[in-house]
């Protein structure tokens, strides 16, 4: 069993007030099992670029459809601006991801350092930090002083001490590029389902006044089936994370097509 599903299973319990559930999740043998799996931490991250960079796809993508509808511009125009966004958008998405992964990591690197540094030459200050953040957090002075003397038997162990109790800072263990990759593969794929029946109707004519909505449809089960998929992540109601994201990414469609009806006339013009 691994440590997400038994925190899942936990979860599960306390909101069904389930004694017996609670426990059998928080039993020795389940513990001890979670702890040794390997829990996906990762992969989970990776996941996450991938959701939030699809949900965002579709609907930037969707509300560029929705606006060249609005102002009925013809299929031709949809796919000439639906493209250019969908390609451009998921670049600058995925370079993005990579350089804000990409400084993440520096700037945790560049600190854990500095925390080496000050360990190795100012141990006695580093303790006196390590001691007020214990004591801050409720402990009392000997059982602080007690925390202190553990965490400080081993320098690597020490200095990531510091690094999480005094700076707060956890390691970021995604790659820059894959991050970035994930992202850009996630916004491509999801964002090009609200032209695929434009492109369809390059090769096999399509009635008028059926592609948007065909568009319209597809669109909308993508937003309910990522924002549903966001519960990998948050671990959420499934349920309610794809009606917020159909809603959110209606209400952008929405706003675009108005603008395009309006703007109708200088498309035209």
């Amino acid at each position: 069993m691994s440590l997400i599903r038994r925190v899942d299973e936990a979860r599960k319990a306390y909101r069904g007030k389930d004694p017996s559930a609670a426990a059998a999740a928080h039993s020795l043998e389940r513990i001890a099992a979670a702890a040794q799996e390997e829990h996906g931490g990762v992969r989970d991250q990776y996941l996450g670029d991938m959701v939030y960079g699809g949900l965002d796809g579709i609907v930037t993508t969707f509300a560029v459809v929705s606006g060249v509808a609005g102002a009925d511009l013809g299929a031709h125009i949809v796919l000439i601006l639906g493209l250019a966004n969908l390609f451009a958008d998921g670049f600058s998405m995925a370079t993005g991801a990579f350089l804000s992964t990409k400084s993440e990591k520096e700037y945790y690197t560049r600190e854990y350092q500095r925390e080496a540094w000050e360990v190795d030459h100012f141990p006695d200050g580093e303790r006196a930090e390590l001691l007020e953040v214990y004591q801050g957090r409720g402990y009392s002075s000997d059982e602080a002083q007690s925390l202190v003397k553990i965490q400080s038997k081993e320098r690597d162990r020490w200095v990531k001490a510091m690094m999480v109790d005094e700076l707060g800072m956890l390691p970021d263990e995604r790659r820059p590029l894959w991050s970035g990759l994930a992202t850009l593969i996630s916004f491509i794929v999801a964002g090009s389902l609200p032209l695929v029946v434009y492109l369809v109707g390059l090769v096999v004519p399509v009635p008028a006044g059926v592609a948007f909505p065909v568009s319209l449809m597809l669109s909308g089960v993508a937003l309910f089936g990522l924002g549903a998929a966001k519960v990998l992540v948050t671990r959420l109601n499934p349920f309610r994370s794809g009606l917020e994201m159909l809603v959110v990414g209606g209400l952008a469609a929405g706003v675009a097509y108005a603008v395009g009806a309006l703007l109708k006339g200088i498309g035209t013009g």
